[in-house]
């Protein structure tokens, strides 16, 4: 019996000094990012883009297709969903590849002004941190409209207002 907790005692070092290193790697990538250019240099590029859109400017129907599809509980957390993060671990865990995502809108948001689209552990952890840096310094509706204005729409569009522009006319 000795033996066996002492593997698993073993085990679970190895995992946590793993866990750890991913950790302190994802928050070096998230301290750099933020040196390169502030939190508040980054959003006043979004809301200096030439058809920047207010959440004002909004209409609620979208609003509320956005946050349905892309993150249900967006009003509810503090930029990261451990739920929508727990269902998509399970997930990819049990088609052994990354297929299901667990990020919510500020992730992604974080995730489009600072961080590449690969899939990586610690891009994903310095996302928490830009989640909870931009949670702290702006409100939902702010983050919100940043988020429409820095997403992809195809051809080319990177806000909603050229996007609706060139697909209805």
């Amino acid at each position: 019996m000795k033996k066996i907790f002492k593997v698993v005692f073993f085990l679970v070092l190895i995992g946590l000094s793993i866990a750890l290193l991913f950790i302190g790697n994802g928050y070096n990538m998230y301290k750099d990012a933020i040196e390169d250019i502030s939190l508040e240099e980054k959003v006043a590029q979004i809301q200096a883009k030439e058809n920047y859109t207010t959440f004002s400017e909004l209409p609620q129907m979208y609003v509320n297709a956005v946050i349905s599809v892309e993150d249900k509980r967006f009003y509810k957390h503090h930029g990261i969903d451990i739920l929508a993060i727990g269902r998509a671990a399970i997930n990819d865990i049990k088609k052994m590849a990354y297929v299901e995502g667990g990020s919510t809108i500020t992730q992604q948001l974080a995730k489009n002004m600072y961080f590449t689209q690969e899939k990586k552990m610690e891009r994903k952890i310095a996302e928490v941190f830009m989640s909870w840096q931009i949670e702290d310094h702006y409100s939902k509706e702010e983050i919100f409209a940043l988020y429409v204005n820095s997403i992809f729409f195809g051809d080319g569009y990177y806000t909603v207002k050229e996007a609706c522009k060139r697909i209805f006319s």
